[in-house]
Formats: C-alpha cells, structure tokens, sequence
C-alpha cells in the first residue's frame, strides 16, 4: 500500500507512528467482534496525534472470505451501536479478497489483499480531509489499477510471496461487496478477547501457521 502508493495518505500515519496494530487471537465471529469493539472505542478515545488508525489483525478467525465478507455488515452495526456512526468506519483486507464482478484472479482484487485477514479502523474526519486534499479520487483509482496492471501477477508475487494463489472452488463469491473507491482505504467509505497490540515500532509476533 505504502511501498506502490496505491494509498497517498498512509504513509504519513506510519511514519509518524500512529498506526496501532492490534493482533486478536479470537477464533470466532463472536469473539471477534468484542475484540472489534473495543479496538472501535479505544480508537475513539485517543488523541489522533497519538493513534490515527488502527489495524485489528485476526489470523485466525474468518479466514474464509464468504465468512468475512458478511461479518463487513456486523462492523458497520458495531458502529452504530456504539454511537460511532459518522466518526469511524471500517475498511476490509483479506487474503482471498475479491470485488464484485471480478474473477479470483483479476489483479484488481488485489489492491485490498493482506498476508491476515484484517480489519482497518478509520476515523471519518481523516478519511474526509484526505479526499478533500486529493482532489480528483478517481484519478487515484485509475492510476493504481495501471500500477498494478503494470505489476502483473509475478511481480506481485515477488512482493507477497504465497499471496496469489487462487484456490480451486475457493470461497471467494462474485457478488462481494462493490470495490468502488476501495483501491485506497481513504475512499472506503461508503462501504460498508485476548489481544497483543503494538504501535510499528514494536514487535509483532504473527502465528505461522495462519491460513
């Protein structure tokens, strides 16, 4: 995301440190949807200049996509619930992600791929004043479908190794959500427990063996 600037405004987050990686180790929808919870009011409680976003990874809780997708409406009732709704929102990566109306393997999908399943907590005001400064989104959009066209699929995998495989009568649907805007997490907005939790400084210790 950083690296090929599909995102122009993540980089500044993560270098000024305020990306909080959160890793649950809840194994169910339940279990993480408290996990979600809490990282969505723990978000709202703290100084942006502190913690600007937050990355809830769940390596072992709804590694299938299906599963994953439908727990994307859970999310935006979480907010609701919380009284968060117009102050956070909820952009998705998953392994096996894929938009509508495209095959497993079209390059686009993998715009929101990611080595876990994830859950990327945003804050309206950020996402409002970074498309206010982009100007043009859709430029943005059109640029890194080129960038990624351009990769191609060995390049990709040169970068994510293990990512790009595309599993026979996987459980990725055709009818997931629209990907409209969502090549960056800055324009996924109308989209829509025991936990180690570590800013990018410190270290993480991701299991191995998550599908």
């Amino acid at each position: 995301m950083i690296g090929l600037n599909l995102c122009p405004f993540a980089a500044g987050p993560y270098r000024d440190n305020r990306v909080y990686f959160c890793v649950t180790e809840q194994r169910t929808a339940a279990g993480l949807l408290d996990a979600l919870r809490s990282e969505l009011v723990g978000l709202y409680a703290a100084d942006p200049l502190q913690r600007e976003t937050t990355l809830l990874i769940h390596p072992w809780a709804l590694v299938d996509f299906v599963a994953y997708n439908d727990f994307l409406e859970v999310c935006d009732t979480a907010i609701r619930d919380l009284g968060l709704e117009g102050e956070l929102q909820v952009a998705s990566f998953h392994p096996h992600y894929q938009f509508a109306d495209t095959q497993p393997e079209d390059i686009e999908n993998f715009t929101n791929r990611s080595p876990y399943p994830m859950l990327h907590l945003l804050r309206e005001e950020s996402v409002e004043r970074a498309i206010a400064a982009a100007g043009d989104t859709e430029q943005i959009c059109n640029r890194n479908i080129r960038t990624l066209r351009e990769l191609g699929h060995s390049g990709w995998q040169r970068l994510w190794p293990g990512l790009l495989t595309v599993e026979p009568g996987g459980s990725m649907r055709p009818e997931a959500r629209p990907g409209a805007g969502s090549l960056c997490p800055a324009f996924d907005g109308d989209r829509f427990g025991r936990s180690r939790c570590r800013n990018r400084n410190a270290a993480i210790a991701m299991p191995a063996a998550a599908a």
